[in-house]
């Protein structure tokens, strides 16, 4: 219930997504946030505050003001540019926070919306970027958007060439990047409106889609202008629920990527002089100092899961093992039967809530297989963000892996030349 000293803009807030403002007594803006429903999450903070900061702003309110939106998507977007630009001083004190999240559009010949992590970005080339929007709360609720409006504005994470049409292409919301469907120029206007949605220009977006439909019906293309019309209906009919509801204190902690990578590979010639390998990024760079060779015992013939189980186990379990430090990220070089039995080890010791991705080779390195936890949205936003720095990784370990390899293959062809010298 709210208080009957607060002011309010009419007599009862509305049950429709917006965004708030929390005043205090001067009728200055303390405070932005979002809604789904403006009615219910204002008064809940006189019921319940979340923390110390909150209790002591409520204790502050003088008025609250709103504007409405027509979905919760547009309130997201509204919010972080309310918060830029008004720089309320109950927002800015989170603006520590290591959790706050943009939106970036990677700079391709097929532009990629990538959320990222503030310090995330603050160390990555904005080169790499056409454009930049936020800083939002909640990865989740980006990827939560994003998600809400491909519909609309069918975006693309798929690399050209890959040949046979990923799962979206069914579902009408990727064009077909991975199969050559859309041309560069034409993916870029999808892209372009995107962008303008997340800066506030719905309108605008809305106007080019029907410009594009008009022209493509006067020309008698009607295959495009009816997907124009199913864009504009998607936009009227967004199904945005989860985007405020997505709640990151669900998912995982954030994963540092900037923290301690291991990556993992195996390397035997028909289980013969058999290898592991195990490197280590830091702050996205080799770091040579920590990184171990393993040569494979309890293994014979060529099985490369259960070799890379032993090295897990020799690496997470040894007396050594347990000195070093925890990994932020574990990646190894294969698919899924190399990540399952992984896992399988890192349960043994307890460590199953170490983000673990695959890397499987494809036959070129645009074609390369991320496999990992598709049910864990931080770990998936992450890999879509940097597989750059995760081939990187893997890389490195095949390369260590391998050069160990040869060096007891040469050593074992030295010993058979010479059967009597010392081994």
């Amino acid at each position: 219930m709210i208080p009957p000293q607060v002011k309010l803009k009419e007599p009862e807030l509305p049950p429709r997504p917006g965004v708030y403002f929390m005043k205090d007594t001067d009728d200055k803006i303390m405070y932005v946030g979002k809604a789904t429903s403006l009615r219910t999450r204002v008064s809940s903070y006189f019921v319940r505050p979340a923390d110390e900061r909150i209790a002591d702003m409520v204790g502050k309110i003088a008025s609250i003001d709103w504007e409405e939106t027509p979905s919760a998507v547009e309130a997201l977007i509204l919010e972080a540019k309310l918060i830029k630009k008004l720089q309320p001083s109950y927002n800015v004190r989170d603006k520590d926070d290591k959790s706050r999240v943009y939106l970036a559009f990677t700079k391709e010949e097929y532009p990629r919306p990538v959320p990222l992590r503030e310090y995330e970005l603050a160390r990555t080339s904005k080169e790499r970027f056409l454009k930049t929007f936020g800083s939002f709360r909640s990865a989740g609720a980006v990827q939560a958007a994003l998600d809400a409006l491909r519909p609309a504005f069918p975006w693309s994470v798929c690399r050209p060439g890959r040949g046979r049409p990923c799962f979206h292409v069914h579902l009408h919301q990727c064009p077909g990047v991975c199969t050559g469907a859309i041309t560069p120029r034409e993916y870029g206007t999808v892209i372009r409106g995107l962008m303008r949605y997340f800066d506030g220009r719905r309108g605008e977006a809305v106007r080019a889609i029907k410009r594009r439909m008009q022209a493509a019906a006067k020309a008698e293309n009607f295959e495009v202008a009816a997907r124009c019309r199913d864009r504009l209906w998607a936009l009227d009919h967004i199904r945005d629920m989860a985007v405020l509801k997505r709640d990151d204190a669900a998912l995982r902690q954030f994963i540092d990527v900037f923290g301690r990578i291991e990556g993992y590979d195996i390397s035997n010639m028909s289980g013969q002089s058999a290898v592991g390998s195990l490197v280590v990024f830091e702050d996205g760079r080799p770091k040579k100092s920590q990184y171990r060779k393993f040569k494979i015992r309890t293994v014979e013939g060529p099985n490369d899961t259960a070799m890379l189980a032993e090295v897990f186990r020799r690496r997470f379990g040894g007396a050594d093992g347990q000195k070093w430090r925890r990994p932020d990220l574990i990646l190894v070089d294969g698919g899924q039967g190399q990540l399952n039995a992984a896992r399988k080890v890192l349960t043994e010791f307890g460590l199953v809530d170490i983000p673990l991705v695959g890397l499987a080779k494809g036959f070129d390195r645009k074609q390369d297989e991320l496999v990992y936890d598709k049910s864990d949205h931080e770990l998936a936003r992450l890999v879509m963000a940097f597989k750059p720095l995760l081939q990187q990784v893997r890389d490195e370990a095949h390369r260590f892996a391998v050069s160990y390899h040869r060096q007891l293959r040469r050593s074992s062809v030295r010993g058979q030349r010479h059967p009597n010298s010392k081994r």
